[in-house]
């Protein structure tokens, strides 16, 4: 697995979740649960996993979405 973004936006996690979903990239959002124990104060960001084969794929659906910005240097 392969990270591609790491933020606090939940808002930015939701809309990248729909995106790969729609594609059928799967993905794996780590962190998830660390960040509701920290009590959602937001220290701790969530990260955003594909499998390495669909890394380029997935790269280039955030892209191609204006979320470039976004993405960990890969």
């Amino acid at each position: 697995m392969v990270e591609i973004l790491r933020t606090n936006d939940l808002v930015l996690i939701s809309v990248i979740e729909s995106l790969l979903r729609a594609e059928g990239v799967g993905f794996f959002l780590a962190d998830q649960h660390m960040a509701a124990v920290e009590g959602s104060l937001g220290f701790l960001p969530r990260r955003i996993l594909v499998d390495a084969r669909d890394e380029a794929r997935a790269r280039r659906l955030l892209q191609q979405a204006g979320l470039a910005g976004e993405l960990r240097d890969g």
